[in-house]
């Protein structure tokens, strides 16, 4: 790699080409469809690994699946400075499916208009992939004094459960992730929150299970002309009715609490005070629609405090003149901190009533518990610090995400992982709006800020002596 070493506690700070480069990578990334299914990556892969050998990287391309691969670069310390675990910067390059006639400009187009790079991906999260490189790359470039490796994941299939990506990685090549990682930076956080006046930037330590199920009716099958009283269909309906009203107990754990609190501290004694409110499991239903007035605000919050249960995917007769014997439906369900499926489907049980309670039965298609990280780490005040320099006034919270990432899976390695793409956010932008909806778009100027305040971070903490 090119460049002289600098001093070993210099800050670097990427140029205006450089940041220019990040966004043109952003672009060639998000114009390739890697919607998941079918995901197809190794486009996106191959992009990236000629970017990597470009400034000295031997890119590692592996995966069970050779046309939706992972790639994986190391940047090695000397072995005379390197005193810690490795860290990683994971990214995933698949992304959900986009409808083109629902957005504003065409999803695969990369569309640059008024500051915004338009597309799918763009956020969720080959943002963070260019925004990454960038950092790497760069910390190469300069020879800094690394205290530890530093290694650049960008993987597979994490839209659709990640068995083609990190967890493939995990189980089988995780020498190519540094065996014991000490860190892992990764989503869902670092992005501007506007509440009440003050800027919040929440930082992912944990995130909720997974209880994918499947719940499938019995009834009579038979003719579709003839009028039936014991439709699997029918009773499928009824079981999906009493799914889609029910408001299934709270559970609010030490995490959603300390989130919440984190929200609320800055203001007065009553706000904190109401906040404790909210975590009783019988006040806080009641009490959540007068604290958060937004439909969508509240929702957000509502899942962290509860599990949830969505059906999502039907199975039936495939004659539509044959009334089926058995109908079926999948569920995306999700666990609270300190849940299970078995808790979730007790719950789902309870409010299925009746007869049709007695004509059902569930069954877990996959399980992964909660997962949940310490705040009490250097890297973390590192984070606290760096965004206080970038960011005057803004207040970093630990946040739990009501979705699944890849930190599950690197978790199994002994990693602290934190959910930290730093992205400044104008008021009234907001990122749940854009992480799989329509119009997914990233203004360049957060992004630049971004790329920033991720390498100042690292170059601080991987040159810091302690």
């Amino acid at each position: 790699m090119l460049g002289s070493a600098l001093n070993a506690h210099a800050i670097l700070k990427p140029s205006h080409s450089e940041l220019r480069s990040a966004s043109d990578l952003l672009r060639s990334l998000v114009q390739i469809d890697t919607s998941n299914p079918p995901g197809n990556e190794l486009k996106a892969v191959d992009l990236l690994a000629w970017h990597c050998s470009s400034v000295g990287f031997t890119p590692e391309i592996v995966g069970p699946d050779p046309n939706r691969p992972n790639l994986v670069v190391k940047l090695e310390a000397d072995a005379k400075n390197r005193v810690h675990r490795p860290l990683v910067l994971s990214c995933h390059l698949d992304t959900v499916p986009a409808d083109p006639e629902r957005w504003t400009h065409p999803p695969f187009s990369a569309h640059e208009e008024d500051g915004y790079i338009w597309g799918r991906g763009a956020i969720d999260m080959k943002g963070f992939a260019a925004m990454a490189f960038t950092a790497i790359s760069l910390l190469g470039r300069n020879h800094l004094q690394l205290n530890r490796d530093v290694i650049f994941a960008a993987v597979a299939d994490e839209e659709a459960g990640t068995a083609l990506g990190s967890s493939w990685l995990v189980r089988e090549r995780p020498d190519l992730l540094g065996n014991d990682p000490e860190y892992v930076i990764n989503e869902v956080g670092g992005f501007t929150v506007h509440h009440k006046g003050r800027r919040f930037y929440p930082v992912q330590v944990a995130e909720k299970g997974v209880a994918w199920l499947r719940l499938t009716a019995k009834g009579t099958p038979g003719y579709g002309s003839l009028p039936t009283s014991d439709s699997a269909v029918a009773i499928l309906a009824e079981a999906i009715a009493s799914i889609s009203r029910a408001d299934l107990p709270w559970h609010p754990s030490r995490e959603a609490r300390v989130f919440m609190e984190g929200m609320a501290a800055p203001r007065r004694t009553v706000s904190r005070q109401f906040v404790r409110l909210l975590s009783h499991p019988f006040w806080g239903p009641r009490l959540l629609p007068l604290a958060i007035s937004n439909p969508a605000h509240r929702a957000s919050v509502e899942a962290i405090l509860r599990n949830t249960a969505n059906p999502i995917r039907f199975s039936s007769s495939q004659s539509i003149n044959v009334v089926p014997g058995e109908s079926s439906v999948e569920i995306d369900g999700r666990l609270a901190p300190g849940q299970t499926a078995e808790n979730l489907v007790n719950e789902l049980q309870q409010v299925i009533t009746g007869s049709v309670r007695k004509k059902v039965a569930f069954e877990v298609i996959r399980e992964s518990l909660p997962t949940s990280f310490s705040t009490d780490t250097p890297l973390f005040r590192e984070i606290e610090q760096v965004i206080a320099d970038r960011d005057p006034g803004g207040i970093v919270v630990p946040s739990i995400v009501p979705g699944f990432t890849d930190s599950h899976n690197y978790a199994a390695l002994g990693a602290t992982c934190y959910g930290f793409y730093p992205l400044q956010l104008p008021e009234g932008l907001e990122f749940a709006s854009l992480f799989h909806g329509d119009d997914e778009r990233i203004p360049l100027k957060g992004f630049y800020w971004g790329i920033t305040t991720l390498l100042q971070l690292l170059t601080r903490f991987l040159t810091n002596d302690g």
